[in-house]
């Protein structure tokens, strides 16, 4: 039996299953060069030649996204906590907060890799404000959206505000919370990326510029699956732990 959070292996085979047969169909019917649009034999070829290489890259990779996305996950929801028992916060820091989101990310980026270098610290930055906003708001409904019943019942039992919001609030908002990690896990990649592409000397964005550069078109797009690759595998582990988190609130999504 899976939930919500987690889809079935199976499903993700039978996924890519068919985007392979749909590319490599593509491939056939059209005869577009392989410097333009290389075949997935093509791809796998360059993978196995390549295999080292890209999962050095891959190990940068996913160094930035797994330290941005436990800062960033933990900033949110320290932030959606203050938010919820501080009226100050949520006068004045929601709307820049809100405001934040109108600046493109990638416009941030060379300014990061101005101030942090071209290291993981500027890579590491970009994932946690690419997903700190999903985090913080989905959190923070969560929170502000607690049963009635339950805060009334807490309150007749004369239960501090503190206590209201640890014992009664959080247990409540931890699907709410799922569903930001669940956004989390997906965004987190994206923001790496983005970094590695405006300034990087490693990692499995900055593979991807060297491999176009030199039209190794194949080499790129076997960078490309990795990351998928990594993107999936860790979308369902964060899958898992949200389903745990959920069971232990007793709430589902």
């Amino acid at each position: 039996m899976s939930d919500e959070g987690t889809t079935p292996l199976r499903d993700f085979a039978a996924s890519i299953l068919l985007i392979l047969g749909l590319w490599q169909t593509i491939v056939w019917l059209t005869g577009v060069p392989h410097y333009i649009l290389p075949g997935p034999l093509a791809v796998a070829a360059a993978l196995a030649d390549n295999l080292l290489l890209i999962a050095w890259h891959a190990r940068v990779t996913a160094i930035e996204v797994i330290l941005g996305m436990i800062f960033g996950v933990v900033l949110g929801a320290i932030s959606a906590l203050y938010l919820m028992i501080s009226p100050f916060a949520r006068r004045f820091f929601m709307p820049i907060l809100v405001l934040s989101q109108t600046v493109p990310v990638f416009a941030l980026a060379p300014i990061l890799i101005l101030w942090l270098g071209y290291g993981l610290g500027s890579k590491i930055a970009m994932t946690i404000l690419i997903i700190y906003f999903p985090v913080t708001s989905t959190f923070f409904d969560g929170l502000r959206a607690t049963p009635g019943g339950y805060l009334d019942l807490a309150q007749s039992m004369q239960a501090s505000g503190l206590r209201i919001l640890f014992y009664v609030r959080l247990p409540a908002a931890l699907p709410a919370l799922s569903s930001g990690l669940r956004l989390a896990a997906v965004y987190a990649p994206i923001g790496a990326i983005i970094g590695e592409w405006v300034g990087a000397s490693q990692g499995l964005g900055y593979l991807m510029l060297l491999a176009n550069g030199r039209v190794k078109i194949d080499l790129m797009c076997a960078a490309l699956i990795t990351l998928c690759g990594f993107t999936i595998l860790l979308r369902m582990l964060v899958g898992l732990l949200c389903a745990r988190l959920d069971r232990w609130s007793g709430q589902s999504l």
